[in-house]
């Protein structure tokens, strides 16, 4: 008699086509569960995923707000894409979204009486330093003992939701409205808008500015070449030398340094206050666009732009088929969900091992 066993193991080589692969399996899969929601809801799939998709092309107004919904996924999308470049796979641009957030409001509370243009530096900065602090722990456990970071990262989500939330429920509630949200920041650190007649902000350059020093850095500069190295091959990478732990600490605290970026953008650039909604879940959605990217930073770009989209269409789509607003929120989490499932499989495999046992 044979007994069979399941058993997970990490890849030690991955076949070149692998990730396209599981990534158009996961967007089929996207597309049959949410088609089955959209169903249920009673509406025709095929006309919800053509008001989610097309609707917001059809004006400028509905372009520019997908431009403002995609601005803070160009930064997550583009955190994740950096740190999965290096074989750190840090789920946690959520929670460094929000250190930074934090950080920011509180550069933005007591800003009076600064310049401007120092007041706009003050707050990239902190927001940069809020989710480069939320990146340490888990960074330094994968370092130091090998802890894997898609758990630590991933666990200190909600935690950093909490932190917002005691803040907010304590010394930083309102107290005009006795709300659960911040005054409104000091007008020095408010980012500026770039496209006239619009909620484009200041926020959109940072990112692609962003996106275009991470393209840089890895494509073109002998420690991008490091960094892909252990992204590709760490085994080998230690025995060329390489100082694989460091790379992966260091990529880890700036990943989370443009995750926090976008915290502060988002609340210098659109709340101008802090509340417990500043993040829908951008961060999470960053390893979508990261993932769907192929790691692409231009690319990175083009598919927050997409979500973006799908983010706007989502109400187009309400109004027009009866069918909740929520619709794109649904989309974008079962795309989260197949595209994780996707990232675990490229991690790991599953292996069947076989044995002889006596009755």
């Amino acid at each position: 008699m044979f007994k069979v066993k399941l058993r997970i193991a990490l890849r030690a080589n991955k076949s070149w086509w692998l990730s396209p692969v599981l990534i158009a399996i996961a967007i089929i899969f996207t597309f049959i569960i949410s088609s089955a929601m959209i169903r249920w809801a009673g509406a025709n799939p095929f006309a919800a995923f053509k008001y989610l998709l097309g609707s917001p092309l059809q004006s400028k107004f509905g372009i520019t707000e997908a431009i403002l919904s995609a601005t803070p996924l160009v930064l997550t999308g583009g955190a994740v894409a950096l740190a999965f470049r290096a074989g750190y796979w840090n789920i946690g641009a959520e929670g460094q979204l929000l250190a930074g957030a934090i950080c920011a409001t509180f550069v933005g509370l007591h800003a009076d009486g600064i310049p401007h243009w120092l007041g706009i530096i003050l707050m990239v900065i902190a927001g940069a330093l809020g989710g480069m602090l939320w990146a340490f722990v888990p960074a330094l456990l994968r370092s130091r003992l090998g802890i894997d970071e898609v758990v630590t990262t991933l666990l200190l989500n909600p935690v950093a939701l909490l932190v917002v939330t005691g803040l907010l429920n304590g010394p930083w509630r309102n107290p005009e409205t006795k709300f659960p949200e911040t005054q409104v920041l000091s007008e020095n650190v408010f980012f500026p808008r770039v496209y006239p007649g619009s909620r484009i902000h200041l926020g959109l350059i940072i990112g692609i500015v962003a996106l275009a020093i991470c393209w840089w850095v890895v494509g073109r500069t002998a420690g991008g070449l490091k960094m892909r190295a252990v992204g590709l091959a760490p085994g080998a990478a230690r025995i060329a030398g390489l100082k694989v732990e460091r790379t992966l600490f260091t990529t880890a605290l700036a990943s989370g340094a443009i995750a926090g970026i976008a915290g502060a953008g988002e609340v210098a650039g659109v709340a101008h206050q802090l509340t417990d909604g500043i993040s829908p879940g951008f961060g999470y959605t960053g390893v979508v666009v990261a993932t769907l990217a192929a790691l692409s930073f231009p690319a990175v770009l083009l598919i927050s732009f997409v979500l973006g989209i799908i983010n706007v269409g989502s109400f187009s789509a309400s109004r027009a088929l009866s069918i909740p607003s929520t619709i794109g929120e649904v989309v974008q989490a079962v795309l989260l969900t197949t595209v994780v499932s996707a990232l675990v499989f490229m991690k790991y495999r599953i292996v069947l091992d076989k044995g002889k046992h006596r009755d």
